[in-house]
Parts: structure tokens; sequence; C-alpha cells
């Protein structure tokens, strides 16, 4: 569907130009539900006992309350970025490192906070950058439960 060229379109990710090193932002933040972490471990097929047995939270492991597995999290916060941030504009996910930093829960809202720690225009593609933030998984109690360095090739507005 071809969009109206009479109107602004909304929703557009950032574009390299948009994301100097230095450059800080947060998303909004999603609660964890019963039925994500149930979806989630069903698609995914994680039926670990940690995440998918209550007799075991409660006879055997020293977590008790319902632990959402660290890759879920991750992809909800990915969720939470596409939106914000990738629309049209971001077009590969190059690599990364992640760190589990402390469970997260049932229960819990989840944002995302980002710093763009490198930012250059792509040397075989002037028309791309690649922009690698550090994102920090924050709960709603400001503990952060995990940490990850995205490396992405995202859409520049210019050749250089």
């Amino acid at each position: 569907m071809a969009h109206n060229t009479e109107y602004e379109v909304l929703g557009l990710g950032q574009y390299f130009e948009d994301l100097p090193v230095g450059r800080k932002f947060q998303t909004i933040g999603r609660t964890l539900t019963e039925a994500d972490l149930v979806n989630f471990i069903g698609v995914t097929g994680m039926t670990e006992v940690l995440f998918s047995n209550v007799e075991f939270l409660a006879e055997e492991s020293d977590i008790k309350q319902r632990v959402v597995p660290g890759a879920m999290v991750y992809s909800f916060a990915e969720g939470l970025l596409v939106h914000a941030t990738m629309q049209h504009t971001g077009f590969a996910f190059l690599n990364m490192e992640l760190n589990v930093k402390g469970p997260t829960f049932v229960g819990d809202t989840i944002h995302v906070e980002c710093e763009v720690v490198e930012s250059r225009r792509s040397a075989s593609r002037p028309n791309r950058g690649l922009v690698r933030t550090s994102n920090r998984v924050v709960k709603q109690d400001g503990t952060v439960t995990l940490t990850y360095t995205p490396l992405r090739m995202v859409k520049a507005r210019s050749t250089g």
C-alpha cells in the first residue's frame, strides 16, 4: 500500500544521521504478563521446568517467582525498539554481546535505555551507516536486568 504524499508518515525509524555517538533515548515500558511467558515458551519450545513448572519453583528452585527467560526479555526489548527506531530504516542486525544481570519476573515492567556508542558510515554502502548502541533493559524499580550492544546497519538520508 503506497502512502499518500500529502500526509507525513508517523512511526518511521531513526536514520543514520539521527544517531550520533552520545545520543541517549529510552523506549516506553511494557509489563511482561503470564500470557506473554506462556506464549513465548510455547512458540520457542523453551519448556524448561524453571519456566513451566510452578511445583519445581516451589520445591526445588532458588527462585520462587514466575521467572522469565532472558531470551524473552531480550526479544521484548527489541520489540519496544523496533516500533520506536527501526521502521523503514533498520536494514540489518550484525552482532552483539548480551549479559543477563539479574532475573526478570512475570509482572515486571521493562523499558530500554539506549546510548549510541559507535556511529560510522558504511565504507561499502555510503547510503548506510553502522550504529552500535549500549542497551540497558531496566525494570520498574530501576534494576538493570539485561544489557546488550547491538551493531545495526541503518539507512542514511544521504551518501555523505
